[in-house]
């Protein structure tokens, strides 16, 4: 039985795979609501580029390790995760449906049909629906409507945002995961799982857009009135970065990460110049093969990428037609958000107040596995635990996806015979 279809599941279990970590919760339910972080494991990536799998062996071994470290320190063994996405080109769309009740009260069961019958018209051999979102409801054309439980209407209608990925990258995701031996329970997208982590519900309410800043992707999450209405991922993230400054300054990928981290800025200083930063040279062993830089150089490479990524996406989002829609609310996350200086660069090119996004509702995270950088992680249990997840549509889906294949079986044999 899937673990999101459980009525009361002893504990959940959630994988982010990262560009560059992958990281593994397992949480337990209490009895005052919400989950405790009772494992956490997290792990190097190898194989893995901007969330996509491109060496199952040492993708698999480094998931691996993630979920026996938490499994070790939860105590627990696991069967089945919710698993992160970025990988898949996954793409937005709102469609609109509608179907008819027959003038009765509308019930759980016609929420179900209208939303599996979204899923239906975009089946594609191609592509994987992977949540099936109600932005809005209309009973009898009346618009507006938040939730139509229990009215009475002769027509039901819903605009739903629908994300799906490519089906190819997300096979070899899974592939991956059973090599654990583990199921697949759900997917999630990982800007929607990270947003879900990090937002108050005045900010969803309001309107917000969430920037997930990672070392592969960085991607978006909108929302407005309330619902996820856009997402978008753009395969460019902090180890871009990284390798901008190996090259520029011809020094080791580790040691660029960690001048990155320990004096890179997304902004400008006017004490840039007068900072001096040790370099070593690339292939050079003796003392002679340091070069010293000032700290404004560090800094010139650092921006111009940053900033190219946050106007890509900037200019994605306004193409989709969501940039003002989501008022001027932006919390970026994700490890890569915690370079020095991005918060004020996302605020100045999109015009938004901006802060910095950690997981608010997960209990028992420290402060080492409670910041940006696990987000997605976070978020993803709490999709697991969202008692309207995507996965009650399943048994619709499957019955309704054979009723309409069995209708054009029908009307194949009334042409032909």
């Amino acid at each position: 039985m899937s673990m999101l279809s459980r009525t009361a599941p002893p504990i959940r279990a959630a994988i982010d795979i990262g560009t560059s970590k992958v990281c593994c919760f397992i949480a337990r339910p209490e009895d005052g609501g919400g989950l405790r972080a009772v494992g956490i494991g997290h792990n190097v990536s190898r194989g893995i580029e901007a969330g996509a799998i491109v060496d199952m062996e040492a993708a698999g071994e480094s998931v691996a390790r993630a979920v026996q470290t938490a499994e070790q320190m939860a105590g627990e063994r696991i069967d089945e995760v919710v698993v992160s996405v970025v990988t898949g080109r996954p793409s937005s769309q709102t469609l609109a449906v509608e179907v008819a009740v027959g003038g009765h009260q509308i019930g759980e069961r016609d929420m179900r049909r209208i939303l599996g019958h979204s899923r239906i018209a975009t089946e594609s051999p191609d592509r994987i629906v992977l949540h099936s979102l109600p932005v809005g409801y209309s009973i009898d054309g009346t618009n507006g409507i938040r939730d139509p439980r229990g009215m009475i209407a002769d027509r039901l209608g819903v605009n739903v945002h629908l994300i799906t990925a490519a089906a190819g990258p997300l096979r070899n995701l899974d592939g991956c995961v059973a090599r654990c031996h583990l199921d697949v329970a759900a997917h999630a997208v990982s800007p929607y799982a990270s947003a879900l982590a990090v937002l108050v519900e005045d900010e969803i309410e309001l309107g917000v857009t969430v920037i997930d800043m990672g070392a592969g992707t960085t991607s978006a999450a909108v929302f407005v009135d309330g619902a996820c209405v856009h997402t978008d991922v753009v395969p460019i993230g902090g180890m871009h970065v990284t390798n901008d400054i190996a090259r520029v300054l011809s020094t080791p990928s580790a040691h660029a990460d960690r001048m990155k981290i320990l004096f890179g800025s997304a902004v400008t200083s006017r004490d840039d110049d007068r900072e001096v930063i040790d370099v070593p040279t690339l292939g050079e062993s003796q003392p002679g093969g340091i070069n010293h830089v000032p700290r404004s150089l560090l800094v010139s490479i650092i921006r111009p990428r940053v900033e190219e990524t946050l106007e890509i996406l900037r200019g994605r989002l306004e193409a989709a037609g969501v940039h003002r829609a989501a008022g001027r609310r932006l919390v970026l996350t994700g490890g890569a958000c915690q370079l020095l200086g991005a918060r004020e660069l996302a605020g100045q090119l999109f015009g938004k107040q901006v802060r910095i996004g950690k997981p608010l509702w997960l209990k028992g995270l420290s402060e080492a596995n409670g910041g940006p950088a696990f987000a997605t992680c976070a978020g993803l249990l709490r999709y697991a635990a969202r008692s309207n997840d995507d996965a009650m549509l399943a048994p619709w889906v499957a019955q309704a996806s054979l009723l309409e294949r069995m209708g054009r079986i029908g009307q194949w044999f009334k042409e032909n015979f």
